[in-house]
C-alpha cells in the first residue's frame, strides 16, 4: 500500500505485520472484524472488505489511540475491541507476535492496563503490593513507576469500527494480473462449475499455505479461486449426534464453535471437541487462525498436521458426499483422496459417548506460534472393566502424512487399560512407526521417543478420568500422584514484574531529565507506524530495485553467469556483475579480502554473484531467479568446527593467553575434569532487514546513501572505495534501524557499495531491501563456538587451574572474527579468580556464509563455556553450583587473567542482592521437595554472574563528535555519531541536552545520523555508544552555555528563548561541535597483558525452570536481575534493554538453532523454521532491579554502558534446565556431569532427562547415515 508506514514486510510469513479486516460474513448481513498477517492476507481478497491498518487507528499529528499511547508510555516500543479483557486473552492475542527489542514485558504492561488486573497495584507500572502493607512493617518503601497511569487515555468500547454500507453488495468478482487471474464466485454451484472447468486452479481462503508456496518455491498457478463468499462452506448445522462445520470457517471461528458445543453439552459428549480445541489455542498464532481455514487444514494434508490426527481418531466426516478422514483419506505427502475438481465444503464432527476418550497432544520447537514436531490423536472406547473395544491411534509428524498406527491399536483391544498393556504396546509401536536416521525433518531419536511417552500421556489421562468417573480399572486408586506430573499442564499465567531502580534527588530541577524515565522519543511515532525507516522512503523518479543472485553451492568455480533469459523479462533493465564495478571490487578486513560479487570462485551457499535491476521490486525478483550460473564443484567443503579442526582450516591470528602454572594446578588439584560445550550460531532476527537506497545527486559523481547502518561511516567509505571517488562525494543518512544488535556493520557496507555500483551504472536511483530469507542467507550469524575445557578443582569447590580451549566457526570471509576470539579469551574468566588459567581461541574457516558482530561479540559463547565447567565441577562434588561460584568469584581488589585492575564489590552487590530477593535458600528446598513429589515434572534453578569489560580495546574506535545548534526561537537541533537502533541513544542525548542547557527535552530534536553533519563517526557498538557520544554532546553544550554567560549575566531572569534571540542580535555563534576523546585502551597479546577496557557492568540473574521430562517442554517460571548500571541516565530505557537483552539471550541458549542441509544450504531462512522467544517464552515472574548507590567516573553523569552484558545472563534459563535435567536423570540412577549441548532445545532436554521411553529407542551411530540437518 503506497505511502502505508505502518505495514512492513519484514519476513515472511510475518508475525510482525498485521492489519484489521472487516468483512461482511457469507451468512448473515453482519459484518465481522479480526486481525491479519498483512504479508499473507492476498489483496484481491480484500475486495468488498474494509480494512484497518495502524494508520486508521489514531495518529500523533491528531490523536493517539489509547491503545497507542499506553504502548508507547509504557515503553512498549523501541525499535519498532473489548472493553476489559482478561489477561488471558490478552497473551493469546499476543501470541502471534514478535518483537526482537523490548523482551515483551512492556508491551504486556500496555495491554494489561485495560484489564481488570491493571487496578492492582502491581499492574500499572509499580512494585509491591498495597494489600501487604500492615503485614511486613519495616519492608523496602515503594518504588518509583516506571510509567504514570493517572493521565492515560481512557478506552470508549463504543466507538466501533463502523462497516462501510457502499462495500455490501455480494458479487462475482474477477481481477487479472500479469501472470495470474483472480475469480471470488457467490454460489456453490458457481464454484463447483469453476473447479470443474479448472481442476488445477488452486482454492485460496487463508492462503497459509499456497502463498509460501507461490513465494519460495515459484509456484505460478494461471487461475486462483478463491471461495470467501461461498454461503454454505461457512455454514454450521447442528445435528442429533454432532456438528456440521463449513470447510471455509477460519480456525478461530471453528474454536467458537467448539466452545459453544463444550458449554451447552454434558462432558462425556465433547471429548473430541474438547481435544481439537487443546490442538487449536496452540497452533500458530492468532493471526493465522482468523484466516486459516479448517477445509484448507485438512486438504493442505500437512505431515505434521494439528488437527488432522484428532479429525481422524474421532471419526469425522466430510462432504455432501460423505468421506471419512481416516487413514484412507491420507495418500501421502501433502495429497489425499479428493480429486481435482473435488470441493470440501462441511466437515462433521461427532459427539463422543460414554467409556469414549479422545486426547490430543503437539510437541513444538516454541510452545506457540510454530509448526509441531510430533502431533497425536488418540481415541479409546471402554468397555466393562475398563477393557478396550476400540482404539485410535494416529500421529502426525513421524511420516509423509497422518499415520494411524493399526498394529499397535489392534494389540490393544480386548486387553483390560493398563500398565502391563502398555508395556506390549510400546514394543509394537517401535516397531510399527519406524524413521530413518536420516529422515526428512531430522530429530529422529526425539520424534520417536515422543511416540512412546504420548502414548504414556494418554494412557495417564484416560486412567484418571475413570478413576474421577468411579470407574475401577486395573488400578483401584487411580494415578499416583506423582505420576500426574506427566499430564498437569505447565503454568503459563504471567504475573506482572516488578521494575526497581534509584529515584532522582528531589532537590533536582524537574526540567532535568537525567535520571528520569522519559519515554523513548519514537515511541509515539512507531505506535502510530508513522516512523520513517529506509523502506519508507518515497521512491525517487526512475527508481530501480536491485535484487542479488547467489550462489547455490558451497565451494566451486565459477564457469559462466548467463543473464540472458532474465533481460528478456518485462521491466529489466540491466544486470551489475564483477566486471562494473570501477573501484575497489573487494572489502579488505584483517588482512583477508572479501570479494562485492564473486568473479571466478564461490565459497558458500548464499555467496553473491551478481544483481539483477528492474522498475519493480517483483520483476528484479523474478529476474533474478532466471540467472543461471553455471560450476563446477570443488572437492571437500568444510562446514564444521571439527572438519576444520581437522584440516587446520583457520583465519589467523590465533590468541592465547596464559596466567600462572597450568600444569602444576592440575597436578596439584583433587579431582581433574574435561569436558566440551557446543554452542551454536543465532541469527539477528532484527525486525527490519538489510535495507538500502542509494540516489545519485549533482554532476560531480555524489550520492546520497540511506541506509539501515550501525556505521554510516563505515557504509560511506565502502561506498567511496568501491566507485572510487572521494568520500566527500558519499552522505549517508540514518534516520533510525528496525533493530541491529551487531549485524549492521560490515555486511550492510557492502550491500550499499553493491547497491551503489548499481546507482553509478544506471544514472539512477537504485533500492535494494533484503526479504527475510535473503537476509538470514546472506548476512551470517553469530558465531557458533566448540569449547573444551580442563579443570583441576578442590573437594572444597576451589578451582586450581583450567585450560580452556575456543573454536569459532567464522564462516568463508574473516569479517570481525578475530576480534569475536579475541574478546573470548578477555572473558574465559567471566566472574571467577583462577589462579591459573589458560585460554586459546581460533577463527576457523569454513564453506558456510560469514558470521559477524552479534550482541556481545564473543563474550556470550565464551562466558557461557566457563558456566559449564563450573556447573560440571558442582555435579562431580553433587554441591549445589552457586556455592562453587561463590567459592571461586573475585573477592577484594582483583586482577584479571591480563592484568587489569578492577575492584568488584558491585559484582557481590549484585549477587548477594539476588540471593535477598528470590529468598535463595527456602526456594532451593522448595525446589526439592518439588522433584522429588514429581516424577515426569523437574524444577531447576541457576543463579549466574557477569562481569562485561565495556569500550573498544582499540584505542581509535573511542572516540565521538558532536554538532548542536541553537535556534533564534530556543529550540535545539543535536546531530552526533551514534546510531539510533531501538536502544534509545537519541532519547538519552536529549536528555544530556537537557540537564548542560537547562531546557526541556521537548525543545531538544534529533533529527538523524549523517556524515554530513558529524565525519568520522565510530560505530553504534560494544555497548559504547551513550557514553562516547553522550560526552561528545555535553562538550558542545557547555561550549553554547559558555557562549550564553554575557547574556545571561545581562538578564539573569529572563527566559531559554529571550536569551538565544539576545545571543543572535549579539552575533554570538549559537553552533558548537563537541569531541570526546576516550580511554586509550590496548591489549598487548605478545605479552598477555593490557587494559582492553574502560570498566566493566556487573549483574546477577537467578533463573527457575519448571520441565516436562517427557516432551523437553519448559517454563521459566521466575527471573530476577540485578544489575549495575551506575547510575542511569533513562532507567525506563535501561530496564528495557535488560529485559530485551536477557531475552534474546534466552533465545541463544534455548531456542534458536540455525540448521543447514548437508550440502551448506541455511534450512532455517525464516521465522516458521527458525524461532526467537515469543510472549509464551517471557518468565512468568520477570523483575528487573538496578543497582543503586553506584557511581563510575569513567563515563557520562556516572553511567554505565548496558546493551551488550546482560545478553549473557540469559543462559541461567540454560543452566536451570540443565540443573532440572539433571534431576530427571537422578530418577534414572545416572548421576556426575553430563552433556548438553546449546541451544537446550526441548529435543535436547528431553533426551538428556533419559527417561525409559528414549532409552528404548535405538541411536545410530554417527558416520553409518547421512544426517537431513546439520546443527552448526
Amino acid at each position: 500500500v503506497p505511502f502505508t508506514q505502518g505495514l512492513h514486510y519484514p519476513c515472511f510469513p510475518s508475525p510482525e505485520d498485521s492489519i484489521t479486516q472487516g468483512s461482511l460474513h457469507p451468512r448473515t448481513p453482519l459484518p465481522i472484524h479480526f486481525s491479519a498477517n498483512a504479508c499473507l492476507l492476498p489483496v484481491c481478497q480484500l475486495a468488498g472488505a474494509a480494512v484497518t491498518t495502524v494508520e486508521g487507528v489514531g495518529s500523533t499529528k491528531t490523536r493517539l489511540h489509547p491503545v497507542q499511547e499506553r504502548l508507547a508510555k509504557t515503553h512498549g516500543s523501541q525499535c519498532g475491541n473489548q472493553a476489559a479483557p482478561s489477561m488471558e486473552q490478552i497473551r493469546e492475542a499476543l501470541g502471534g507476535n514478535l518483537c526482537r527489542c523490548t523482551g515483551y514485558r512492556p508491551i504486556i504492561d500496555s495491554c494489561r492496563t485495560f484489564t481488570q488486573e491493571s487496578q492492582c497495584c502491581q499492574g500499572n507500572g509499580g512494585v509491591g503490593c498495597c494489600m501487604n502493607a500492615e503485614e511486613t512493617p519495616g519492608a523496602e518503601p515503594s518504588t518509583p513507576r516506571l510509567f504514570p497511569t493517572e493521565d492515560l487515555l481512557p478506552l470508549d468500547p463504543t466507538q466501533d469500527l463502523i462497516f462501510p454500507p457502499e462495500l455490501m453488495p455480494q458479487q462475482t468478482r474477477w481481477f487479472r494480473g500479469e501472470r495470474v487471474a483472480w475469480v471470488s464466485p457467490v454460489s456453490l454451484e458457481e464454484l463447483v462449475l469453476l473447479k470443474s472447468t479448472h481442476p488445477q486452479a488452486p482454492l485460496v481462503l487463508g492462503n497459509t499455505a499456497l502463498g509460501p508456496e507461490m513465494k519460495f518455491r515459484g509456484a505460478v498457478h494461471p487461475l486462483l479461486i478463491s471461495p470467501s463468499r461461498v454461503a454454505p462452506l461457512f455454514e454450521v448445522t447442528h445435528a442429533p449426534q454432532g456438528v456440521w462445520v463449513g470447510a471455509g470457517l477460519s480456525l478461530t471461528q471453528v474454536q467458537m464453535v467448539l466452545e459453544a458445543r463444550v458449554e451447552a453439552l454434558p462432558q462425556e459428549k465433547t471429548e473430541l471437541y474438547r481435544a481439537l480445541l487443546h490442538q487449536l489455542r496452540a497452533l500458530a498464532g492468532q493471526q493465522i487462525r482468523n484466516v486459516a481455514s479448517l477445509g484448507g487444514n485438512i486438504v493442505s494434508a500437512l505431515p505434521n498436521s494439528d488437527l488432522n490426527p484428532v479429525l481422524a481418531a474421532g471419526a469425522a466426516a466430510g462432504g455432501s458426499r460423505e468421506v471419512p478422514l481416516d487413514q484412507d483419506f491420507f495418500r501421502g505427502f501433502r495429497t489425499t483422496l479428493l480429486g481435482a475438481a473435488d470441493v470440501l465444503v462441511a466437515v462433521f464432527v461427532p459427539e463422543t459417548r460414554p467409556g469414549e476418550f479422545v486426547r490430543a497432544f503437539r510437541q513444538a520447537p516454541r510452545k506457540e506460534n510454530a509448526l509441531a514436531t510430533v502431533t497425536t490423536g488418540m481415541r479409546v472406547v471402554l468397555g466393562p472393566g475398563a477393557v478396550v473395544r476400540d482404539v485410535q491411534l494416529y500421529y502426525g509428524g513421524v511420516g509423509p502424512c497422518t499415520l494411524r498406527a493399526a498394529r499397535t491399536g489392534q494389540a490393544l483391544l480386548g486387553r483390560p487399560w493398563g500398565e502391563a498393556m502398555l508395556q506390549e504396546a510400546y514394543s509394537v509401536l517401535l516397531e510399527e512407526v519406524v524413521l530413518p536416521p536420516g529422515a526428512v525433518g531430522g530429530k529422529v531419536g526425539f520424534r520417536r521417543s515422543l511416540t512412546l511417552s504420548l502414548l504414556f500421556k494418554f494412557y495417564l489421562e484416560v486412567q484418571q478420568a475413570l478413576a474421577l468417573m468411579g470407574v475401577q480399572s486395573t488400578t483401584p486408586e487411580g494415578v499416583p500422584e506423582r505420576e500426574l506430573s506427566a499430564i498437569r499442564p505447565l503454568p503459563c499465567c504471567i504475573q506482572p514484574g516488578q521494575q526497581g531502580f534509584q529515584e532522582v534527588s528531589g532537590s533536582q530541577s524537574e526540567q532535568d531529565a537525567v535520571g528520569r524515565p522519559v519515554m523513548h522519543r519514537s515511541a509515539p511515532a512507531q505506535a502510530t507506524g508513522e516512523a520513517v525507516y529506509v523502506d519508507d522512503t518515497p521512491p525517487p523518479q526512475g527508481e530501480l530495485f536491485l535484487a542479488l543472485v547467489t550462489s547455490t553451492r558451497p565451494h566451486a568455480s565459477i564457469l559462466g553467469v548467463d543473464v540472458s533469459a532474465a533481460l528478456r523479462l518485462p521491466g529489466v533493465l540491466d544486470v551489475v556483475t564483477h566486471a562494473d564495478i570501477p573501484g575497489h571490487k573487494a572489502r579488505s578486513f584483517m588482512g583477508y579480502e572479501e570479494e562485492l560479487l564473486a568473479d571466478k570462485e564461490v565459497s558458500c551457499v548464499g555467496q553473491l554473484v551478481c544483481g539483477v535491476l528492474a522498475d519493480s521490486r517483483d520483476r528484479a525478483r523474478r529476474g533474478a531467479a532466471a540467472v543461471r550460473v553455471r560450476y563446477q564443484d570443488l572437492p571437500d567443503p568444510v562446514f564444521t568446527v571439527g572438519d576444520a579442526v581437522q584440516r587446520e582450516s583457520f583465519f589467523l591470528p590465533r590468541r592465547r593467553i596464559e596466567r600462572g602454572d597450568v600444569c602444576k594446578g592440575l597436578e596439584t588439584a583433587d579431582h581433574v575434569h574435561s569436558g566440551e560445550l557446543r554452542l551454536g550460531g543465532q541469527e539477528h532476527f532484527y525486525m527490519e532487514p538489510q535495507s538500502v537506497l542509494v540516489v545519485p545527486v549533482g554532476e560531480e559523481t555524489e550520492f546520497h546513501v540511506y541506509v539501515s547502518s550501525q556505521a554510516p561511516t563505515i557504509t560511506q567509505e565502502a561506498v567511496a572505495e568501491t566507485l572510487g571517488v572521494p568520500s566527500n562525494r558519499v552522505t549517508c543518512h540514518v534516520k533510525r534501524l528496525g533493530g541491529a544488535f551487531g549485524g549492521k556493520v560490515t555486511k550492510t557496507s557492502i550491500l550499499a557499495a553493491i547497491t551503489a555500483v548499481a546507482a553509478w551504472k544506471t544514472g539512477r536511483a537504485v533500492r535494494c531491501v533484503l526479504e527475510r530469507g535473503e537476509d538470514m542467507l546472506i548476512t551470517g550469524a553469530r558465531h557458533p563456538v566448540l569449547g573444551r575445557y580442563q579443570v583441576g578443582f578442590m573437594e572444597d569447590g576451589r578451582i586450581t587451574a583450567a585450560d580452556l580451549q575456543y573454536y569459532a566457526n567464522a564462516g568463508n570471509t574473516v569479517d570481525e572474527s578475530p576480534l569475536v576470539v579475541e574478546k573470548m579469551v578477555l572473558h574465559m574468566d567471566n566472574a571467577y579468580n583462577i589462579p591459573n588459567l589458560r585460554g586459546r581461541a581460533v577463527a576457523c574457516r569454513t564453506n558456510l556464509p560469514s558470521n559477524t558482530a552479534f550482541r556481545g561479540f564473543g563474550v556470550p559463547q565464551a562466558a557461557a563455556v566457563v558456566e559449564s565447567m563450573i556447573t560440571d565441577v558442582a555435579l562431580c562434588l553433587a554441591r549445589p553450583a552457586h556455592q562453587i561460584r561463590e567459592v571461586n568469584m573475585y573477592r577484594g581488589l582483583s586482577v584479571t587473567h591480563y592484568g587489569m585492575r578492577f575492584d568488584p564489590e558491585n559484582l557481590w552487590r549484585c549477587w548477594e542482592e539476588v540471593k535477598g530477593r528470590v529468598g535463595l535458600g527456602p526456594r532451593l528446598e522448595a525446589l526439592r521437595s518439588f522433584n522429588q513429589d514429581h516424577r515426569w515434572r523437574k524444577r531447576g534453578a541457576a543463579l549466574i554472574p557477569i562481569k562485561y569489560g565495556v569500550a573498544f580495546s582499540e584505542a581509535f574506535l573511542n572516540q565521538a563528535a558532536a554538532l548542536v545548534h541553537v535556534y533564534k526561537d530556543g529550540s535545539v537541533l543535536v546531530s552526533h555519531g551514534g546510531a539510533e537502533m531501538g536502544q534509545g541513544i537519541h532519547t538519552k542525548m536529549q536528555q544530556v541536552v537537557s540537564r548542560e542547557l537547562g531546557v526541556p527535552s521537548s525543545q531538544v530534536y534529533v533529527s538523524e545520523t549523517s556524515t554530513a553533519s558529524v565525519p568520522n563517526s565510530c560505530p553504534s557498538a560494544a555497548s559504547y555508544g551513550t557514553d562516547a557520544n553522550g560526552m561528545a554532546v555535553r562538550d558542545a553544550c557547555q561550549k553554547l552555555y559558555k557562549r550564553l554567560e554575557p547574556i545571561r549575566t545581562k538578564n539573569p531572569k529572563g527566559s531559554w528563548d529571550s536569551w538565544t534571540r539576545a545571543a543572535f542580535l549579539e552575533k554570538i555563534s549559537l553552533s558548537a561541535t563537541g569531541f570526546f576523546r576516550g580511554p586509550d585502551c590496548y591489549m598487548d597479546w605478545e605479552k598477555m597483558e593490557g587494559q582492553p577496557y574502560s570498566y566493566f557492568t556487573y549483574g546477577a540473574c537467578y533463573s527457575e525452570v519448571e520441565l516436562d521430562c517427557l516432551t523437553g517442554d519448559y517454563r521459566t517460571l521466575r527471573t530476577d536481575i540485578v544489575v549495575d548500571v551506575g547510575q542511569s541516565i533513562n532507567p525506563s530505557i535501561d530496564i528495557g534493554q535488560v529485559e530485551g537483552a536477557f531475552l534474546q539471550g534466552l533465545g541463544l541458549y534455548t531456542l534458536e538453532q540455525l540448521s543447514f542441509s548437508p550440502g551448506g544450504l541455511l534450512y532455517s531462512r525464516g521465522p516458521s523454521q527458525y524461532k526467537i522467544p515469543a510472549v509464551c517464552d517471557v518468565p512468568l515472574s520477570f523483575n528487573v532491579h538496578l543497582l543503586p548507590d553506584s557511581n563510575n567516573p569513567h563515563a557520562i553523569y556516572s553511567s554505565k554502558g548496558i546493551g551488550e552484558p546482560v545478553l549473557f545472563l540469559g543462559s541461567s534459563v540454560f543452566y536451570a534446565i540443565k540443573d532440572a535435567v539433571s534431576a530427571a536423570r537422578a530418577e534414572s540412577g545416572l548421576g556426575g556431569a553430563f552433556p548438553l549441548d546449546s541451544p537446550a532445545t526441548p529435543e535436547r532436554a528431553c533426551l538428556a532427562c533419559a527417561t525409559p521411553f528414549s532409552q528404548r529407542v535405538p541411536v545410530s551411530e554417527p558416520g553409518s547415515f547421512t544426517p537431513w540437518a546439520l546443527y552448526i
